[in-house]
């Protein structure tokens, strides 16, 4: 369609050329004027056909110009809500890379083509300059929302056809997911060679694509993806017949008619084993939700709620105020719950202020990068797809309430803040999350800290800035508890045992935010300095509990 007007435009400008090139001399005889008539005619006629095609082209501009405006209206609204919900993100995501393309390729047959004059804007160059100059996702960006969303499928137990529903637990959150938005899905799993949810999202394009009048991505693509990954899940028959069903919409694809071959040759072979004694049958991939080689699944078990302590360990649990003989603390203690004992999980309540939290945002949110790890061989910062976020780091002299936090801190852990870390603020994005993790190094990480040279890191603050409306849990799996996120309030362990050994328990993790935005900033603390006021003792812990 996008080159459809420039090639009508193309043949009225070469049928003109022909015509000059006659010498006619029409003007000397009306018989020959009479025949300028059909040449009007046919000129009438091709000039049609170019408005035509150039009125479609337009209408498939609209087309675009009216979901852009109506999700753009929609998001409006509430900006916050809506790029909190996974799905409006992978659209907003997707609309402004693959149907982008779209939308350029069809302005730049206008732009480039024949018809163009110096006193036209250059509407492609502004574009051009827009994503240059201004925030414009990527691929990766399209690969990492896509994938975001299967992750969010695989730890919530997520129905596909519900998520493409615009639903998340059974609460409508957005507008339906279109086949192409599916496809697109399907087509990024592939790509990862992810065939399971390859599989799930391709027929869901299929199904939506028969009840969709605005078809946008054809059904022979979608048969060849879901063909393939379901050959790769081992099921050999059933991707013969999807292969089949493709040559029937397309009877020379070159791939097609390839696999529709090999499938037989495999199938006959299956047979020809099983007559043998073999069973033939291929290994397939598993769905990886249900893959659990670290207590994956316990831990998205924990993440959904469906695991929490047993109640005669939450009976021994209490809530109090906390003073700590402080004078301040006398007259404005803290309140403090229990969360678990040995490892003691404590969580303070309303520590820190609105004010406080608006000012960290706004200081940190310029400085945003890529959340890293650090390598357990070299010591080194990176970025790993275990943990999607993005961090800053801010220091006391920036601002008061920096400071006053840090003191803060050291009124609640009592332990000293002169070899802490700098406050780190965290935003999770689209399905942000953080797999299991220790926040102290491990014996074998060596080189990990040795640049601070403030030792181990002793303890571990982590203040929750936001509530999260589904998700976004702080869960440790080794004990069975769930730290759900609360405004102003902040989480506290120790993550040494008192004779300097990792304690393996104080393993967790960020659950995948499900719906909202999750915003926390943390303090890790470090052992120099800490001699006096937390003493080490030389009673080693059972080996079992040490990391």
């Amino acid at each position: 369609m996008e080159t459809c007007s420039l090639f009508v435009l193309q043949a009225i400008l070469v049928f003109c050329c022909s015509l000059s090139t006659v010498r006619s001399e029409v003007f000397t005889a009306l018989a020959d004027l009479e025949d300028l008539l059909e040449t009007e005619s046919l000129l009438i006629s091709t000039l049609e056909h170019y408005i035509k095609a150039e009125e479609e082209k337009l209408n498939y501009l609209k087309r675009y110009a009216a979901i852009y405006k109506k999700q753009y209206n929609k998001a409006a609204e509430d900006v916050q809500l809506y790029v909190a919900n996974p799905i409006n993100a992978y659209t907003l995501v997707k609309r402004l890379t693959t149907d982008w393309k779209e939308v350029e390729n069809l302005i730049s047959t206008d732009v480039n083509s024949v018809v163009r004059r110096a006193s036209f804007p250059d509407y492609l160059a502004n574009i051009t300059y827009i994503k240059e100059n201004m925030k414009f996702p990527t691929e990766e960006d399209l690969n990492g929302a896509a994938v975001a969303l299967t992750r969010l499928q695989d730890t919530y137990r997520l129905d596909t056809s519900s998520l493409a529903r615009g639903e998340l637990n059974g609460i409508k959150y957005s507008s339906e997911l279109s086949a192409a938005d599916c496809f697109e899905l399907g087509r990024q799993s592939y790509n990862n060679g992810d065939y399971y949810h390859t599989q799930l999202w391709m027929r869901e394009a299929d199904s939506r694509l028969k009840r969709e009048t605005n078809v946008t991505v054809d059904r022979s693509d979608i048969l060849e993806y879901l063909a393939f990954s379901t050959y790769k899940q081992g099921n050999l028959a059933l991707a013969l017949d999807l292969t089949n069903k493709l040559l029937e919409i397309f009877p020379a694809h070159p791939r097609a008619v390839g696999n529709k071959e090999y499938y037989e040759d495999e199938l006959q072979k299956g047979v020809t084993d099983k007559r043998k004694g073999d069973d033939g049958a291929a290994v397939a991939d598993t769905d990886p939700s249900k893959a659990d080689p670290y207590g994956r699944e316990f831990y998205e078990q924990l993440c959904r709620g469906e695991i929490s302590l047993p109640e005669v360990e939450k009976a021994r649990l209490k809530c109090r105020y906390w003073n700590k003989n402080h004078p301040f603390l006398l007259l404005a203690p803290f309140k403090v719950e229990e969360a678990h004992h040995r490892p003691d999980i404590f969580i303070f309540h309303d520590v820190l202020a609105d004010s406080e939290i608006a000012t960290i945002k706004r200081l940190a949110q310029p400085r945003f990068r890529r959340a890293t790890v650090q390598n357990t061989d070299t010591g080194e910062l990176e970025t790993a797809h275990y943990r999607i976020s993005k961090s800053a780091w801010l220091k006391e002299e920036e601002h008061k309430y920096i400071a006053d936090v840090t003191r803060r801190v050291s009124d609640m852990t009592g332990l000293t803040m002169s070899t802490a870390e700098e406050l780190q603020v965290v935003n999770y994005g689209i399905g942000g999350h953080y797999e299991p993790h220790f926040d102290f190094a491990r014996k074998e990480e060596t080189n990990a800290f040795k640049a601070l040279g403030t030792g181990n890191r002793i303890a571990t603050v982590l203040f929750y800035m936001s509530d999260v409306a589904q998700g976004g849990a702080t869960v440790f799996p080794a004990i069975s508890v769930a730290l759900w996120p609360k405004k102003g309030a902040a989480a506290f362990w120790h993550n040494l045992h008192p004779s300097g050994d990792g304690d393996r328990l104080t393993r967790h993790a960020a659950c995948p935010v499900l719906t909202g935005s999750k915003w926390v900033s943390n303090k890790w603390i470090h052992e120099r300095g800490q001699e006096f006021l937390r003493p080490c003792t030389s009673n080693r812990p059972p080996d079992y509990l040490v990391a």
